[in-house]
This record gives C-alpha cells, sequence and structure tokens, in this order.
C-alpha cells in the first residue's frame, strides 16, 4: 500500500495508536507487527513505510506514552509543592482503576520484563522518560537528612510502577489489594490530607 505525503503522518499516528492500546494490554512481547497493523485496520506491507522495525516502534510508542503519560499524571498540581504534591500524585496512580484497566492504563506493568531483555537504545527511551518524569517530581519536592530530593522522587516512582505491577500480577487474589494499599501508606506516611484537585485529563 503506498501512502501521499498527506496521509503518511496520520496512518503513522494510527499504528502507533493500536501499538499502543496492544502493548498496554500485552507487552512487546505479546504484540507482533502483525497484529498492531490488523489493529490499525491496515496491511502488514505498509508497516515498513513507516518503520524500520518492530523496534523502532516500540521506541516511538513507549517515548509517546511516557510523555503524555507525565502530562496527565501531574496536571493541576503545578502550584503544590512537598508532601501534598506527593500525596496527590500517588493517589492518582495507585489506583484499582489504573491495576483494573490494562488497556487504558499504565503501560509499565505490560512491558517492565519485556525491557529487562530489550537493546540499549529501549532502555534508553524508558531511562528518557523517567529521567523526565523524575525531574518534575524533583522540583516540587525537598531535600530531607539522609535524602535528596531527587532521590525520592526516583524511589517514589519506583515503587509506584513497582507495586502497580506486583498489584496486577496478583489481581485475582486479595493480596492485590493489600499492595496497592501498602505501597500508598508507605508513600505517604509524612504526607498531608490533600485538598481537591482536577483529576488527571
Amino acid at each position: 500500500m503506498r501512502y501521499g505525503p498527506e496521509q503518511k503522518p496520520s496512518t503513522r499516528a494510527r499504528i502507533l495508536a493500536a501499538a499502543d492500546a496492544l502493548f498496554r494490554k500485552q507487552g512487546f512481547a505479546g504484540a507482533s507487527v502483525e497484529r498492531v497493523m490488523r489493529a490499525a485496520g491496515l496491511t502488514v506491507g505498509g508497516f515498513y513505510a513507516h518503520f524500520t522495525s518492530k523496534e523502532e516502534l516500540q521506541r516511538e510508542a513507549l517515548r509517546s506514552f511516557l510523555q503524555q503519560s507525565k502530562e496527565r499524571w501531574v496536571a493541576g498540581l503545578e502550584e503544590l509543592h512537598g508532601p501534598e504534591w506527593l500525596s496527590h500524585f500517588v493517589r492518582r496512580y495507585l489506583t484499582r482503576q489504573r491495576r483494573d484497566d490494562p488497556q487504558g492504563g499504565c503501560m509499565m506493568p505490560s512491558v517492565l520484563s519485556d525491557l529487562t531483555r530489550a537493546a540499549p537504545e529501549l532502555q534508553g527511551t524508558l531511562a528518557e522518560g523517567l529521567d523526565a518524569l523524575v525531574r518534575e517530581a524533583q522540583a516540587h519536592l525537598t531535600d530531607e537528612q539522609g535524602v535528596t530530593a531527587r532521590q525520592k522522587a526516583l524511589a517514589s516512582v519506583a515503587l509506584c510502577f513497582g507495586a502497580l505491577t506486583l498489584a496486577r500480577a496478583t489481581s485475582s487474589q486479595p493480596l492485590s489489594d493489600e499492595v496497592l494499599q501498602a505501597a500508598r501508606a508507605l508513600l505517604l506516611a509524612k504526607g498531608e490530607e490533600p485538598s481537591p484537585t482536577p483529576p488527571p485529563r
């Protein structure tokens, strides 16, 4: 299938959207190029007019997810700082809804195990997006005795991603809710009861 110059960007976006949904639900390993193109309503042969490889598609989908998710996760929190900022972020991320909706929720629990075996370029995309989220959190937190704001931000994000991954991995068991509750309790142990803020977009 050939694409005109005006159609190519929209078709590429269509493929990325299909890949994003499949990667969230089935991880990188579970979503082949054929399945992605079928979900996008396109033929497999057209894939290489937009991406040189599945690895490039993975990098672009991961980069797009991390950028857009960062904007949603911190939306409305710009004026908050310290425990109040962290409280809103944690309560927004560690939820049953995010656990129970893999296709519409966070991609991280579905792809983290794949990323442990991924090429350095794909791991670099994760590191870049993770660093951007950590720097956003760091700007709202403060140093404390024995821990810097960056360490606090990085540990908080890591615990959020890890807890959601474990909660999904045990979603049929009572322990799943306990994992979410324990992670929230630990992260918010020094927090304050937050005032209402707008929900994420």
